[in-house]
């Protein structure tokens, strides 16, 4: 139901995944007459009876659309009727429901969106956080590395994938206080196989491929993906605009055609669509909410690869590896002082 156009971008990809993954079974959560048009032996429909719209605030669809669309799909995970989530909805929104619903995993504090940034390599850097968490420690930043690696190890089949940390430059002694430490603590998780870092890396070396995967706060991420997205556009801008001028810019847009077409399609982020929630107990992946019939089937595709391959149980098991450097500073501090006055909140 959610996303810019909702059903008739979503049930098109459905179907389309369906008909080219024959032991695929899907969920469609939405409302009754949506739904009523779509039929097919591996689908069933699940009935909610609310939907959380773009605009809605998170406390409105945490605390009061108790059965919307996104709710219930969340809750066939919980149950275990469903491996995963995807939903092309209100980010906020799935965020809070899904944290909420599924909790988060021992030793991780915040959950992270996890997102794929082509390459100059022909792939894609997975670059984490992309808007959950503005404010990171270096504690956060850990944790990132450590479920992306899992995450680019079951999709991109690679056993020790490169986990580089984004910073003004590549020496040790570059960036913050946060963020110096956040290399510290990266490196000694390095040194007992957690994972395998590459080191500092900056804003160019995302498109380089230089690291399989970046870790940064959400601010950061988030404005990478927007500019990745806005490149794509801009290079479809300029070719519409040359081939409507004179003659001759006609003939100079024929002759480069193919070459810009052929970085626009690389550059297209339909074609990463699927960003992972990591750090829930359960599987949930966010489609961009513009995305159209091709892009939500590539989140769809993402969300099965991961559930297949079993992307719970080795983030669960990178993060027991690295258990000991994942406590945050003030958790770590009170259990060096086991005198220390017990914390209350009045917090419902």
């Amino acid at each position: 139901m959610g996303g810019d156009r909702g059903p008739q971008v979503t049930l098109v990809a459905c179907r389309h995944f369906l008909d080219t993954h024959p032991d695929a079974r899907l969920l469609l959560v939405g409302q009754a007459q949506a739904l009523a048009g779509f039929e097919h032996p591996r689908a069933e429909h699940v009935i909610a009876t609310e939907v959380v719209a773009m605009d809605d605030p998170v406390e409105l669809a945490l605390r009061r659309k108790k059965d919307s669309s996104m709710r219930v799909a969340i809750l066939q995970v919980k149950g275990g009727k469903a491996d995963a989530a995807v939903s092309a909805g209100n980010t906020g929104a799935l965020m809070a429901i899904s944290r909420f619903v599924l909790k988060t995993l021992d030793g991780i504090d915040r959950p992270a969106i996890a997102y794929p940034l082509p390459n100059s390599k022909g792939e894609a850097t997975t670059v984490l956080d992309l808007g959950a968490n503005v404010d990171c420690t270096a504690e956060h930043l850990l944790q990132f590395g450590v479920m992306g690696a899992a995450l680019d190890s079951v999709l991109k089949d690679k056993a020790q994938p490169t986990v580089g940390l984004l910073n003004i430059g590549s020496e040790a002694i570059k960036g913050s206080e946060e963020i110096k430490r956040a290399g510290e603590l990266l490196r000694a998780a390095a040194e007992t196989g957690a994972i395998n870092f590459y080191g500092n890396v900056e804003g160019n070396d995302i498109f380089k491929g230089t690291s399989d995967i970046v870790v940064c706060d959400g601010f950061v991420g988030n404005v990478a993906l927007k500019t990745t997205e806005g490149l794509a556009s801009m290079i479809g801008q300029i070719l519409r605009q040359e081939f409507s001028r004179n003659i001759f810019t006609k003939m100079a847009a024929i002759v480069a055609y193919p070459v810009l077409s052929a970085f626009k399609r690389r550059v297209d982020h339909r074609r990463y669509n699927g960003a992972a929630l990591l750090g829930l107990r359960g599987l949930v992946f966010k489609s961009h909410g513009s995305a159209d019939a091709l892009a939500f089937e590539h989140a769809l595709q993402r969300a099965y690869d991961a559930a297949r391959n079993q992307l719970l149980q080795r983030v669960q098991a990178r993060i027991a590896k690295a258990a000991p450097l994942l406590l945050p500073a003030d958790a770590e501090s009170l259990q060096q002082k086991p005198d220390a006055p017990a914390l209350h909140s009045s917090a419902a």
